[in-house]
């Protein structure tokens, strides 16, 4: 049975930093595209970033350039997300996603649409 789990999130004040991680379980981790999305309330599913399978090509949405990075450890079968700078208007749930088709992060990654599989979701709350 696949499971995906996201931790890491909490309460920063604007200006700070968190990392969120991204544990895959019954699954070969290393064959999935994975992605990051958020979602305030009110607000439909956003991509944030999209890796390809060896973490060497990695794609953001404008809104988090130069602030976020995703990264991948294969091995332990976890993705990450560092959130450096972080606005008010980055509170949201993050939920990571995992597709199973290699090229996804060179298509319409931030579609939500097509993902194999989801996590629950962490809560990121930036205070002003």
């Amino acid at each position: 049975q696949v499971q995906v789990v996201e931790s890491g999130g909490g309460l920063v004040q604007a200006g700070g930093s968190l990392r969120l991680s991204c544990t895959a379980s019954g699954l070969t981790f290393d064959r999935y595209s994975m992605a990051w999305f958020r979602q305030a309330p009110g607000k439909e599913r956003e991509g944030v970033s999209c890796i390809n399978l060896s973490g060497r090509s990695t794609y953001y949405a404008d809104s988090v350039k130069g602030r976020f990075t995703i990264s991948r450890d294969n091995a332990k079968s976890t993705l990450y997300l560092q959130m450096n700078s972080l606005k008010p208007e980055d509170t949201a749930m993050y939920y990571c996603a995992a597709d199973g088709n290699y090229n996804r992060c060179l298509g319409s990654w931030s579609i939500t649409s097509g993902y194999d599989y989801w996590g629950q979701g962490t809560q990121v709350t930036v205070s002003s």
